[in-house]
């Protein structure tokens, strides 16, 4: 095997899901590790025989080492160079590159078998998150490697972990540029134009995962009336004022997400009446609206539950939220509903929302059961990696 690195041996029959090539060694399955390890190191697993099976890098948790390679390949400026080309060749095959569309994800961890890492693509710059110590110390490469992908165009590289790393690993990161610097921060989806805030927004500044289903929402919104709640950046309004909706309100608790979305209808459809916003609670709006106020309601919350141990109360509050819609919708109505939380599975929201359905006694069906797009692949061999789910209901 070509590289050095430590070597971290585990106990007999744990090399077992590795052999099947899930990304993750969980610190119970790990029988000897050598001293001096740190955070972020580069390691080589062996199986309780002595066999290698890969490298990956180390962290301190319940995920002990995250796989970057079943092989003999040193993990080097080739090699992030290699992987990021490859995914940059699927995104071209997805058509996502292209005049009328520069906003889409590079890189989604796993999915592009790049554990830790997530990069997201606005025009000219990229915007990295590292999720693990050992992408954040190998930010620099990285960076380089993605301004000099051929014909990519990406002349920026913005680095935004403050709030992704594992705090215990006192890594103190900073959010700043790498490469380039600020130049515009408008973005291009599907031909819609998009203030993105990756300097202080929420994730990378914009949520590229839902693309395709706003554009399913905008074959749905021709002459409708649509509630868009936690609209952050405004993203389903603008393409329901695209889709020909007759009246569009966004609801977000956030006055700064308000904004965002008045911003992003001004750049879109300047001076056009049909679109509200309001900065309110979405639980409170839900229960003080008029009742068949709304055709089109679409109801997107952020992750109720990032930690199994908030399951329970996750999926409460997902048929709580949901009950509320099915009450308040009018007859013949359109749900787009969706969790983005992972630790709750297809068929525990599908449960909630049916539950939600049961206790209003609507008849209810299901039009479309949505997930994440292609340019956030799950891993076949990792189907933690998908975490989107949704339902297009219709309401009788």
């Amino acid at each position: 095997m070509a590289q050095k690195y430590p070597q971290i041996s585990l106990k007999r029959g744990k090399e077992e899901s590795l052999d099947r090539f899930h990304p993750w060694v969980f610190s119970g399955a790990i029988h000897h590790m050598p001293e001096g390890i740190e955070e972020g190191d580069l390691v080589t697993i062996t199986a309780h025989d002595g066999r290698i099976i890969g490298s990956g890098h180390f962290q301190i948790g319940s995920i002990a080492v995250r796989m970057l390679d079943f092989g003999d390949t040193v993990i080097d400026k080739d090699f992030y160079y290699t992987r990021l080309s490859q995914a940059l060749a699927l995104r071209r095959c997805l058509g996502l590159d292209r005049p009328d569309n520069n906003a889409y994800r590079l890189v989604h961890g796993e999915g592009d078998f790049l554990p830790g890492l997530v990069i997201d693509i606005y025009g000219s710059t990229a915007v990295v998150q590292a999720h693990s110590p050992g992408m954040h110390y190998a930010r620099q490469i990285i960076a380089e490697c993605l301004v000099s992908l051929p014909d990519a165009n990406i002349k920026n590289v913005y680095y935004k972990s403050e709030t992704t790393l594992p705090y215990k690993a006192r890594l103190d990161p900073v959010n700043d540029y790498i490469i380039g610097s600020y130049e515009t921060d408008i973005a291009v989806e599907n031909g819609l134009k998009f203030h993105v805030d990756w300097l202080k927004g929420q994730k990378t500044g914009f949520f590229v995962d839902q693309r395709d289903n706003r554009s399913l929402l905008q074959h749905y919104s021709n002459n409708r009336r649509v509630l868009n709640m936690f609209c952050y950046t405004g993203g389903f309004s603008v393409y329901a004022m695209r889709g020909g909706a007759v009246k569009v309100d966004s609801v977000d608790s956030s006055a700064k997400a308000v904004a965002l979305t008045r911003g992003n209808i001004d750049l879109n459809f300047p001076g056009d009446t049909r679109h509200s916003a309001y900065a309110e609670d979405a639980f409170k709006f839900l229960e003080t609206m008029e009742p068949d106020s709304y055709d089109l309601i679409v109801l997107d919350p952020p992750a109720f539950a990032k930690h199994r141990s908030a399951l329970r109360n996750a999926l409460r509050g997902y048929q709580r939220l949901n009950a509320m819609a099915f009450k308040k919708i009018a007859k013949g109505g359109i749900l787009f509903t969706f969790s983005c939380s992972q630790a709750v599975s297809k068929e525990q929201f599908r449960l909630a929302v049916f539950s939600a359905a049961a206790s209003t006694g609507r008849k209810v069906r299901i039009l479309h059961q949505l997930t994440q797009p292609a340019d956030h692949p799950v891993n076949i061999y990792h189907p933690e990696g998908e975490y989107l789910k949704g339902l297009i209901l219709y309401v009788e």
